[in-house]
């Protein structure tokens, strides 16, 4: 592709800001989705239901369920950029960030707004939002728990959201090559 017409600009996010950010995005989910789930589900929840046991079982065990929902988060971002890239997997690279312990997937081309935007959100609805959804029409207190992990999860993503949405959707963007943010190339 060539960019040579457009005009580019570096958007970096700070990850300590991001985990900060994170924290408040989860307080946000929590309220948003915990408190509606136990004023519905108040009276399904016995004293028995928070012991030990059921903590350590119910509660503590969904550990690998997270670590594979971490996996899963940036193999649904790898997903939807094949989607739109044009060299499909090629263009994908997935890794992790040691000196925050920040898994990432990025795309190696740049894609239009418009679809970064859909592979930006993916997992912030499919491990977020619909299991959060979900979990008020269940009861599933896991599923709860894990829907409103998954959208605190995303605050990176929802971070870089924020900046993007008002840019020209027929724009161009592309992941930075080594730092968490993008390049935006815009039409002059």
């Amino acid at each position: 592709m060539n960019l040579e017409n457009f005009e580019k600009e570096e958007k970096i996010i700070d990850l300590m800001k991001a985990n900060l950010v994170a924290l408040k995005y989860l307080l946000l989910f929590v309220i948003i989705f915990a408190v509606p789930f136990f004023l519905i589900w108040q009276n399904s929840f016995s004293k028995a239901s928070f012991s030990s046991d059921y903590i350590f079982v119910k509660l503590f065990s969904p550990v690998v369920g997270m670590i594979l929902g971490i996996i899963a988060h940036e193999l649904i971002h790898g997903m939807f950029f094949a989607m739109y890239a044009k060299q499909g997997f090629k263009s994908i690279k997935f890794g992790i960030l040691w000196k925050m312990l920040t898994p990432y997937c990025h795309c190696k081309e740049p894609l239009q707004i418009k679809h970064y935007k859909i592979a930006l959100l993916a997992p912030f609805v499919i491990l977020g939002i619909i299991p959060s959804i979900i979990s008020l029409f269940t009861g599933n207190l896991i599923l709860l728990i894990f829907g409103i992990f998954f959208s605190g999860a995303a605050a990176g993503d929802l971070m870089i959201y924020q900046l993007i949405k008002k840019e020209n959707p027929e724009d161009y963007v592309q992941d930075h090559p080594t730092e968490a943010g993008y390049i935006i190339f815009k039409n002059k």
